[in-house]
């Protein structure tokens, strides 16, 4: 442990800030999981990209096709290949809570710093919010890590920011993935002050949201490698400028990403938000690999739609990493 349960918001206050990426997880032919290129693209994030810390075991990761031994085995790549140069938050989340606080532990016990945990699916409750709060009360008494509470309209609701301010005063909450509109997440930020950092996983919003409410924490989805190469960190870029203060440089960098967010968006089936990442990977020379069931693989037809996009994005690439990586 390399704080107490009382030094949580004072440690991630000072060390869980920067450009944070939730991980997607390859998986083999046979589709088990992929740790060598797993392992492979963890380098290439934190040593190449600069990449300030990883999202573990999420809905990118494809969390939910994972066994329980699976999910433990992710954190533990994670934390064995990057975790002495980069910040590690492992996702717990699931219905059961005692799968969260297994993992809550386990995450503990191999060092990661953080777990985030995904408010829950709650059937027929009008009212939640004093569940909620005692949901995340129990697993802040269960570790003494950190804590990053999730709220998206996945769990059916969204959490409210009073509710979010209330629970950010237990000890080691230090930190929200707060997925929602605009203005709730501002009303968040003004509540809590520095208490904990409020993010969400728009990149589109990460600009805004460092100059106008002082954000230090991008916490956080694939932009951060789906959108970089190493030698073209225009994401690195504009967010290190815009910490520093230098607003009108930053956005023009910011803006010039554009064509490659469109280019990434008009060709991402709806259906199928991972098989496109992952293929997006490898047009960049990462790995990526299947999708387990009951996601679904592209077409031939999408792959080309995406490839022509890929290429015409203004996305600089190494010249070798236009070809699908078979890794």
């Amino acid at each position: 442990m390399k704080f107490r349960r009382s030094e949580a918001k004072e440690f991630a206050r000072t060390n869980m800030t920067g450009i944070w990426a939730a991980a997607l997880m390859p998986f083999n032919d046979d589709l088990s999981i992929n740790e060598k290129g797993f392992r492979k693209n963890l380098r290439h994030w934190v040593d190449e990209l600069g990449i300030d810390g990883i999202f573990i075991a999420g809905k990118q990761s494809e969390f939910f096709s994972m066994s329980l031994p699976e999910r433990k085995r992710s954190m533990e790549i994670v934390v064995d290949e990057v975790g002495s140069k980069a910040g590690v938050i492992a996702s717990c989340s699931d219905q059961n809570m005692d799968v969260v606080i297994e993992l809550a532990q386990h995450a503990q016990s191999i060092g990661a710093p953080y777990i985030v945990v995904h408010a829950p699916v709650l059937h027929f409750l009008h009212g939640r919010d004093e569940t909620l709060y005692q949901y995340y009360k129990t697993i802040s008494e269960k570790v003494d890590i950190g804590i990053a509470m999730w709220s998206h309209e996945d769990s059916g609701y969204l959490m409210s920011p009073e509710l979010c301010a209330r629970i950010a005063e237990l000890p080691n909450i230090v930190a929200i993935k707060y997925s929602v509109p605009r203005e709730m997440y501002t009303r968040l930020t003004r509540l809590v002050g520095d208490k904990i950092h409020v993010s969400t996983a728009s990149e589109e919003e990460w600009f805004d949201n460092i100059v106008e409410l002082g954000w230090k924490l991008y916490l956080c989805s694939s932009p951060p490698y789906l959108f970089q190469t190493a030698i073209d960190k225009r994401m690195r870029e504009y967010t290190d400028l815009a910490f520093a203060g230098e607003v009108a440089k930053a956005k023009v960098i910011r803006d010039s990403l554009n064509p490659v967010r469109q280019a990434f968006k008009r060709t991402r089936p709806a259906e199928k938000p991972p098989a496109h990442s992952k293929y997006w990977q490898e047009l960049m020379g990462q790995v990526g690999g299947r999708v387990r069931p009951p996601m679904l693989e592209l077409t031939e037809a999408e792959k080309e739609a995406t490839r022509v996009a890929f290429e015409t994005c203004g996305l600089k690439v190494p010249g070798a990493a236009k070809k699908p990586s078979a890794a």
